[in-house]
């Protein structure tokens, strides 16, 4: 079983209750928008982090992070891209590359709206954790952390981080 720390949008602002809620994770996603790699190097330093950049990170986050990853995690196909939509409402070509890649689990950030959404069309989980940081119009800073043991994604918790600025 592998247990995830899943957030975005931080904006250059990484709260400290992160590496509390964080602490039983094996591993961290970041779906983009670090702000600066200070911030990248902060979550490194603490567990294993897998990122994507997002359209706010400069070169110091994109010469290290691409702009989509895909990868196994145990037995799920992860795809994670900071701007890709989500089911019923995917970004261009975004439902394509899941469909070709054989996504079980769609990661994806930008929005700074949280959403996990199964996608029974083509059989695969969505989730946008929120916004993590202080910029944006988003009213509660979130994240989410869960657990993906073989095939199944579970153990799901939306993590409240207070409002945001605060």
């Amino acid at each position: 079983m592998t247990r995830i720390g899943l957030l975005s949008d931080t904006h250059n602002y990484l709260d400290e209750a992160v590496f509390r809620h964080f602490e039983n994770c094996d591993e961290i996603w970041h779906a983009g928008d670090f702000g600066t790699a200070a911030i990248a190097d902060q979550l490194k330093e603490f567990r294993p982090l897998k990122g994507v950049y997002g359209n706010i990170d400069g070169y110091d986050i994109r010469s290290v992070y691409p702009e989509k990853l895909i990868w196994n995690c145990e037995n799920i196909k992860v795809y994670m891209t900071h701007i890709g939509g989500y089911p019923a409402h995917y970004a261009p070509n975004i439902k394509q590359d899941l469909i070709k890649n054989g996504a079980g689990l769609f990661i994806s950030g930008h929005s700074h709206i949280l959403k996990i959404i199964y996608d029974d069309k083509i059989n695969c989980l969505h989730m946008n954790p929120g916004a993590a940081g202080n910029q944006g119009w988003h009213k509660i800073r979130t994240i989410v952390r869960f657990a993906i043991d073989g095939s199944n994604i579970k153990d799901c918790e939306v993590i409240e981080l207070g409002r945001r600025g605060q």
